[in-house]
């Protein structure tokens, strides 16, 4: 893949999160607009529906009532005014002049003639409004003659009866002359009703959409409103986190947001305070260690060289050429030789630790060849003997010599000192990293321990608190690697023994501003080995 490919597609990658980025931010506006918009859409639909189902009935209930009244009229006085066996052309004039009323609809009469046959008239003629047009149901109702009580006074009654035609909606009814004649039946188009209340379910549905537009531009300033405040406190938290412990919010009103804001102001407030304190204490912490490091160099200095001295004269009377102490007092002289050694160990530590915590630890980088390295650590210390390396030549990387040797000599010496020989140290290059392993065939480390072997003074039995080491020497190698830019973990081999990797890049980076690369004023001098 070319680096062209590579970056556009880290482009696309960016481009794509940054939109599901705006996504989730605008998650809980959108949630607030579709909420609104919901209740809105119900509200007007509710409202839209009942009333459009109102006035459609009234409509429709105040022109049929008109038609059926005067349908009904029409029927008294002029099928009423008409001979018991009519003829076709009487019924045919009879029917055309009803059908010439106000109401203007189509009627159909029907009735018997003297030779006792049926005999139809209707207003629109032969091809008008005929007998099939007239639901059979409401031609059953309409000839059913009632049993006359004194609730009900007449045995036929006026029946109606709303049909679907093509589309268009129609009101069919029919009667029978009160005292004998004709029956009769009308149908009237209820088209321009219909027209009507379409227009009104038109506007009822602009309405709908103006209502739920406006509601979603309603609910879109009510949320800004609202999300505001919880923006301002969103910006204001990540400020917080970032470090940035002066971040203060602007409050106004006095409202639950209001509250919020000043409970916000008031724990970052006290969050300052504490970690100002913290700070200070920790400041104060560090000077000590670092004042009582430098007050007690001087001391140290001159310890050693009497210890030395003493050294000196313990190796002469080792040898047999007459040493002047006496045989009750020597083992009193190597022990001051022995824990004048381990305190100027530990001063050395407790300065290099120092030094990493106030941030003034620097990297002096030169070309290494990582195996002429790791052997001139292991030959410093007299450890030929029970290190095996697996290194071969040639693998070269900028790193600050001295620190690597610090970084090796604890990781080996560990090793040596808690694991089992052979201690094995092998180099690989994979990709732009150096990985170096130490393994030893000792008992291994315990599974509670692992979490804790890079802690500072962390010690895997408590009951050996005087021991040899400080328990500083993992912690140190592990800063040494993390200036390198580099780490170092701790794991059990498969086969037993404790096995640690020592992660370095190739190249590391830059030192940072203000950081040209000089060793510090506190490194000059150093024992080149460093400590163990």
């Amino acid at each position: 893949m070319t680096q062209e490919h590579q970056g556009g597609s880290r482009g696309w990658a960016a481009a794509r999160k940054g939109v599901w980025s705006g996504l989730r931010f605008t998650s809980l506006r959108l949630r607030l607009v579709l909420v609104f918009g919901l209740v809105a859409l119900t509200a007007a639909v509710s409202a839209s529906g009942i009333a459009y189902w109102l006035n459609r009935e009234a409509v429709l209930t105040r022109a049929q009532d008109a038609v059926l009244r005067g349908f009904e009229q029409e029927m008294q006085n002029r099928a009423g005014a008409l001979p018991e066996h009519p003829s076709q052309d009487e019924l045919q004039h009879t029917a055309g002049q009803m059908a010439s009323s106000s109401q203007r609809f189509s009627v159909l009469l029907v009735a018997e003639n003297s030779d006792g046959k049926a005999v139809y008239g209707s207003s629109g003629g032969l091809g008008g409004f005929s007998l099939a047009d007239v639901p059979e149901s409401l031609r059953t109702a309409v000839n059913k003659e009632q049993e006359l009580t004194s609730a009900n006074k007449h045995p036929y009654h006026l029946y109606w009866q709303r049909t679907t035609e093509d589309g268009t909606p129609y009101l069919v009814a029919g009667t029978r002359v009160i005292g004998g004649g004709p029956t009769g039946y009308m149908l009237k188009s209820l088209e321009p009703e219909a027209e009507d209340l379409n227009s009104l379910a038109w506007s009822l549905g602009i309405a709908t959409g103006l209502a739920l537009l406006g509601s979603a531009l309603l609910a879109q300033a009510l949320a800004t409103t609202v999300l505001k405040p919880v923006h301002r406190l969103g910006v204001a938290a990540r400020r917080l986190g970032e470090g940035k412990l002066d971040t203060r919010l602007r409050v106004s009103g006095t409202d639950e947001l209001a509250d919020l804001s000043r409970t916000f102001n008031s724990a970052a407030e006290n969050l300052e305070k504490r970690v100002a304190d913290m700070a200070g204490r920790e400041q104060a912490s560090r000077r000590f260690v670092a004042d009582m490091s430098h007050e007690l160099r001087t001391p140290l200095t001159a310890l050693t060289a009497v210890t030395e001295v003493l050294e000196e004269e313990l190796e002469y009377e080792g040898e047999g050429e007459g040493g002047s102490f006496d045989p009750m007092v020597e083992p009193a002289v190597r022990l001051v030789v022995s824990e004048t050694r381990r305190l100027n160990d530990l001063v050395e530590n407790l300065m290099e630790v120092t030094r990493f915590d106030a941030g003034t630890a620097r990297l002096v980088l030169d070309d290494v060849d990582v195996a002429d390295q790791i052997t001139a650590c292991v030959d410093a210390r007299a450890w030929l003997d029970a290190v095996d390396l697996d290194a071969e030549r040639g693998i070269h990387a900028r790193l600050d010599p001295r620190r690597l040797d610090v970084i090796l000599a604890n990781l080996i010496g560990n090793a040596l000192k808690h694991g089992g020989s052979p201690v094995r140290v092998s180099v690989a290059r994979a990709d732009d990293e150096i990985v170096i392993r130490v393994r030893d065939h000792g008992p291994g480390i315990p599974e509670d321990v692992l979490p804790h072997v890079f802690d500072r003074f962390y010690k895997a039995s408590a009951s050996r608190p005087r021991s040899e080491g400080s328990g500083l020497g993992l912690s140190i190698a592990l800063e040494n690697a993390h200036i390198h830019g580099g780490e170092i973990s701790a794991e059990n081999h498969p086969e037993g023994g404790a096995v640690f990797v020592l992660r370095l890049p190739q190249d590391p980076t830059p030192p940072a501003d203000g950081d040209d690369g000089s060793p510090d004023d506190e490194s000059k001098g150093e024992d080149p080995k460093g400590q163990v």
